[in-house]
């Protein structure tokens, strides 16, 4: 019906436009376009589109649909030399064929990346800072209200404000992030002798190296609407951001503790992360990870005595806490707490980022018993590294070192804790042992921040980057 009703006003328009007598091909298109409504739709007025008309559109339409595609694949591999991970955005290049392949872009950003790694020199042995940072404060109006625990935020904790002067001060001072796996590593010899060694790190000329880390993310000092995260969350794309209330009292996600704000500073300026490098989280046990708790002793033997039943009639043997042995692994018999911590832990850890143990109660392990130290490292590794994935970093809670040599330093090593760092105020110092890296951390909190600037000298200036509400 619709192809007879055009048909017939096509025809009544063709009428009469002949009938007006000298009326030129254009007028007559442009008439019965204006008639049918598709006036300035097609080349030349045609009332319709001409099978020309099609096959040019349709290549104009491939080819700007290759375009894209091709800019898509140019950006992606961009953002990986941004990052100095030359190699990867070649290899991102390599998945370019055909005539794109030839494409002088492409030619040039092949070029650019394969000299990529000759612009890169050798770090010359020296300090690389190590700066550890606490929880972070959000709402200051919220946290700074002179309840209870106002004084105690004031001198435990950094705003988040402070944190992004911090990095951004960092950056301007040519500081570039890396992972500390990148400092030293254990090597095997030819006779089959591990030795912790020294790796030769090559940087961007003019960078420094740095590793960050925030230190027991537990959230358990933190009383929920004082302006500060109280959890770490998955957002809809999979990335971790922290949750806290807000004077509303909504639960709101987003840059408001040390891990998003610094993924987004990373998103931001990619050439701060070496390689892609994050930095150190570090998480005890006993009063929860991420701000999620964990099942008492009493729940976690319980739990253990079921997986066991399960495994002798041939059930999943892989049911329960203890038997989830890697993050993000199975979920099968866990909490939902504890379903929550091995989840974003492998989020962290896809990102780059390296999980810490701070042991299961951070305290002193200098003063622990040999029989407690182990208890102590035991519980962490069954409850906690059983969902965050085996660690080979110990942060000495409050710097507390053990012996070296010695049994507690041996039971370290033998459950692959290779990288031991301790706590010292205003000096960076790194050792090489026999199947260990120790290295120090320079504490940043409200405290240093206010009463001891010097401790930062040449990483920012501390009166610079306080925050006016604190």
């Amino acid at each position: 019906m619709k192809r007879a009703r055009l048909s017939a006003m096509l025809a009544g328009v063709c009428a009469g436009a002949l009938m007006l007598g000298g009326c030129s091909r254009s007028q007559m298109n442009y008439q019965i376009a204006e008639a049918i409504g598709t006036a300035g739709m097609y080349e030349n007025n045609e009332p319709v589109e001409t099978p020309q008309m099609v096959i040019r559109r349709e290549m104009l339409e491939e080819s700007e649909s290759e375009e894209e595609a091709l800019m898509t694949v140019l950006n992606r591999a961009e953002a990986l030399a941004a990052g100095y991970n030359f190699e990867e955005a070649i290899s991102v290049l390599n998945t370019i064929t055909g005539m794109q392949s030839r494409d002088e872009r492409v030619i040039e950003a092949r070029d650019r990346y394969e000299q990529g790694d000759t612009n890169l020199e050798n770090w010359v042995d020296g300090d690389i800072p190590h700066l550890c940072f606490p929880t972070l404060i959000y709402d200051t109006t919220m946290a700074f209200d002179g309840d209870g625990k106002a004084s105690s935020y004031a001198t435990t904790m950094v705003t988040c404000k402070e944190f992004s002067s911090i990095l951004q001060s960092l950056y301007d001072n040519n500081y570039i992030l890396i992972d500390i796996h990148t400092i030293a590593a254990n090597t095997t010899d030819e006779r089959g002798t591990t030795s912790m060694e020294q790796l030769q790190l090559k940087l961007p000329a003019g960078k420094k190296p740095i590793v960050l880390s925030q230190d027991n993310l537990n959230y358990s000092g933190v009383t929920n609407g004082d302006g500060i995260a109280t959890k770490l969350v998955l957002d809809e794309e999979g990335k971790v951001k922290a949750q806290y209330t807000d004077s509303s009292g909504h639960d709101v996600a987003g840059d408001f503790d040390f891990i998003p704000i610094l993924d987004t500073f990373i998103e931001e300026h990619p050439d701060f992360s070496f390689r892609g490098a994050r930095g150190i989280v570090s998480v005890s046990g006993s009063e929860g990870v991420f701000g999620y708790d964990l099942p008492s002793e009493e729940s976690a033997a319980q739990n253990t005595q079921q997986t066991d039943a399960q495994s002798s009639d041939g059930s999943d043997a892989l049911a329960g806490v203890m038997n989830t042995t890697s993050p993000g692994g199975s979920t099968s018999g866990l909490t939902e707490d504890q379903q929550q911590i091995a989840q974003i832990s492998k989020a962290l850890t896809d990102e780059g980022w390296s999980i810490a143990s701070a042991g299961w109660s951070h305290n002193y392990m200098n003063d622990q018993s040999y029989d407690q130290f182990m208890a102590e490292m035991d519980d962490w590794i069954d409850q906690v590294g059983s969902l965050t994935g085996s660690a080979d970093i110990l942060f000495y809670p409050y710097g507390a070192e053990v012996e070296y040599p010695g049994q507690k330093l041996e039971y370290l090593l033998s459950h692959g804790f290779t990288y031991l760092c301790g706590l010292w105020g205003d000096t960076d110092f790194r050792e090489l042992g026999d199947g260990y890296m120790r290295m120090t951390r320079r504490f940043v909190d409200g405290y240093t921040l206010v009463n001891a600037p010097s401790y930062f000298t040449g990483f920012f200036a501390a009166g610079d980057v306080l925050d006016t509400d604190r």
